[in-house]
């Protein structure tokens, strides 16, 4: 049994970028960076089949001429002539995904196409009548497995409880009861990144010379915020992995010498934290850490970012979201504006680089963002980062907005694009955040 695993390219939509002004667009991001590791654990999962992972956002970075994706996915099809071919989508990538899985059907319309991650497990009907065979939701290496097994033995897909089958009359779930999988601890699958060695050297970072690495201590997240797809994918529910099995992970990827933790909130559980960085110190691991870490956390707890730094944290994204406690409150973000400023001085004594991250309301007026620009401006951080809020389809936001959408393109839903109508004519409205961007301490981007 041959199976394919394929991450979608990245979507090109980016309006901040497209209307900023020239000396600002070096700094806008382009491009997210790093492994997929949701594939990596789908492969681990079926690793004593004959299995391929394939970055295509790591293809089109390594190599600019590589073919457009309908060519490229055929190119991989005659290569590895597989049986399964699964792909892992998020929201800004579901167009890619239906023209790889049209593009196999095309190929050979024998060859089982499965669906999965964040958009499949939110947005499941959108692949209702689609050339995807199967969708899998949540986190499904156990049921991957479960059907690569049937199909392999020649057993009715019917009979694996779970999944999402494209029928004539739309999609339909199997019966049958799905096997509890505890994917942080019990049936943790340690990754294989060795399928991604042909990209390594495009994983990196600003101007580092390292390649970088995710990697998660947590799975979902405690904390509700409107605009966050992440807690509700996991509804409401937070996992911790063991330390020691963090420890053996951080041991076996040498060749990643900068390590970016993947969680929602990576300090949540002071207590696991405190000791999986004593043991990092004792093993003498010794990596380049970067870390989402929340505002009130730093600010009410600064000793353990002390802890943290000592024992290689370098970088921390921190959701800043807004200046104003207002509109955080709206957010649900349960920390005021004030954590922010206390965060910066805290990190910053530890000689952590903060990224500070700001949602723009598309409500907002040159007065609104005049305010946010001085504010910004008083407590500038070395890479800071200003997107769109956008009603990602899942969300308590998207519920809330939905009929204020005018814009159903999924690839302009990553964050840099309007979908809904904005007070400032469009264009003025993403120049403005792209001016954003300029205020900063650094001179790279993150």
């Amino acid at each position: 049994m041959k199976i394919l695993l394929l991450n979608p390219p990245r979507s090109p939509e980016n309006n901040i970028l497209r209307f900023a002004p020239e000396n600002a667009k070096p700094f806008i991001h382009r491009k997210l960076i790093g492994p997929p590791l949701g594939l990596l654990t789908i492969a681990a999962a079926v690793k004593d089949f004959d299995v391929t992972v394939f970055d295509s956002k790591g293809e089109y970075d390594l190599d600019p001429a590589t073919p457009p994706l309908n060519i490229l996915v055929l190119q991989l099809l005659e290569k590895y002539n597989p049986d399964i071919v699964g792909v892992t989508i998020i929201t800004s990538e579901f167009d890619f995904s239906l023209e790889i899985f049209r593009t196999v059907k095309q190929f050979n319309s024998s060859i089982l196409t499965v669906a999965g991650g964040l958009h499949a497990t939110l947005c499941t009907e959108d692949f209702a009548g689609t050339d995807a065979d199967v969708v899998i939701t949540g986190q499904c290496a156990n049921i991957f497995r479960d059907v690569v097994i049937a199909r392999e033995k020649g057993i009715k897909l019917e009979s694996v409880p779970g999944i999402f089958l494209n029928t004539k009359e739309g999609l339909e779930q199997t019966k049958g009861k799905i096997q509890p999988w505890d994917a942080a601890n019990s049936d943790f699958l340690m990754p294989d990144r060795h399928h991604l060695d042909r990209w390594i050297s495009t994983y990196k970072v600003g101007n580092s010379p390292h390649p970088s690495t995710y990697l998660f201590s947590s799975l979902g997240c405690p904390y509700k915020c409107t605009f966050c797809s992440i807690w509700t994918q996991f509804s409401g529910k937070y996992y911790q992995r063991t330390v020691e099995s963090m420890i053996t992970e951080l041991k076996s990827i040498d060749e990643y010498p900068v390590v970016r933790f993947a969680d929602a909130n990576t300090v949540v559980d002071h207590g696991f934290m405190d000791l999986l960085f004593k043991r990092i110190i004792e093993e003498g691991i010794h990596k380049t850490f970067i870390m989402d870490i929340r505002a009130d956390i730093a600010s009410h707890y600064p000793e353990m970012i002390e802890k943290l730094a000592i024992g290689g944290l370098k970088v921390v994204i921190c959701g800043f979201e807004s200046f104003r406690d207002a509109e955080l409150m709206k957010y649900h973000k349960s920390s005021p504006a004030f954590d922010n400023e206390e965060a910066v001085r805290v990190f910053e004594k530890n000689n952590i680089m903060v990224r500070g991250n700001y949602v723009i309301p598309n409500d907002y007026d040159i007065t609104d963002f005049n305010a946010l620009a001085d504010y910004a401006d008083r407590n500038r951080v070395v890479y800071a980062g200003y997107t769109v809020l956008t009603p990602m389809p899942g969300t308590v936001f998207y519920n809330q907005v939905r009929k204020k959408i005018v814009d159903f393109d999924y690839k302009k839903y990553n964050f840099f694009n309007s979908v809904m109508e904005t007070k400032l004519p469009h264009d003025q409205f993403h120049e403005e955040i792209g001016k954003l961007w300029l205020i900063k301490k650094g001179k790279d981007v993150i």
